[in-house]
This record gives C-alpha cells, structure tokens and sequence, in this order.
C-alpha cells in the first residue's frame, strides 16, 4: 500500500511566523500556491496559512484602494495573526488512501506532513491529480 511519504510534496515553500502577510502574498502569487505551511523558531510546525486567509485581509477593491496602500498594510500584518493553528497534520507512514479520504471528508485543500513536530512535506489535491494521471497513462498503455 502507497504511503504518504510515496506522493507527498518534499520541498516545501514554508514561512515563519514572524514573517509578514506582504512576503506570503509574493510568495503565493509567484510559486502559483495555496497554502503555506507557518513554523516556529525551532522549525516545528505552528499552523497553515491558505490563500483564504489572505483574501480576508485584503482590502476589496471597490474601495479603490491603491496597490502600495494594500502593501503597506499587508508588510504591517505578521502571520502568526492571521494563520490558521487547528490545521490537521499527517505522519509520512499514514496509508496515502487514509490520507486521502481526510481530504475528501473534511474538504481540505492540503495536508501538512509532520514527523516529530517538525515539517517534512506537504499532500496536496494537485498531487492526488498527479497521481491519477499517471494512473489513467499506465491504464492507456494497458489497453494498448
């Protein structure tokens, strides 16, 4: 049986939560993700910031605020603020199959990889639509 360790994503983008919402905001729009795993001084895993999170600080634009306006806002606002603590974390040896129905029940977008406190990957959707294509090709190759 696959484990979570076999799918998960190893080289996470993580932040700490000291770092502000102007830094997550960047890295979010320039690595195209979601969630960024938040740890603490000692690399121990502290919570998730989501790009929900994100939405809820940011200022709508119908009120025609300007661009540096939000960036002086979101430079002012630490992480550890506005980041989600109650976040479900995994261990690397759960079945991915266990994994998987936790993100289908709960309809999480993600799930930090934990092992001994520390941070050592993350499960996305993305990853679960890695692997059925890659399911759907070696099936395609069967019937060939």
């Amino acid at each position: 049986m696959l484990k979570v360790k076999d799918l998960m994503t190893k080289q996470v983008i993580s932040l700490q939560e000291h770092d502000n919402v102007q830094t997550a905001r960047s890295i979010m729009n320039l690595g195209r993700i979601r969630h960024i795993p938040i740890v603490d001084k000692q690399g121990d895993f502290a919570g998730l910031l989501t790009h929900r999170d994100l939405l809820a600080v940011t200022i709508s634009k119908l009120a025609d605020i300007e661009a540096e306006v939000q960036d002086e806002i979101d430079a002012s606002i630490p992480i550890h603020e506005i980041m989600r603590r109650d976040v479900t974390a995994i261990d690397p040896e759960m079945d991915l199959r266990e994994a998987a129905e936790i993100l289908l029940q709960h309809k999480y977008g993600c799930l930090p990889v934990v092992e001994d406190k520390m941070l050592v990957g993350i499960l996305t959707e993305a990853d679960f639509l890695k692997l059925t294509i890659s399911l759907m090709d070696a099936l395609d190759k069967m019937e060939a």
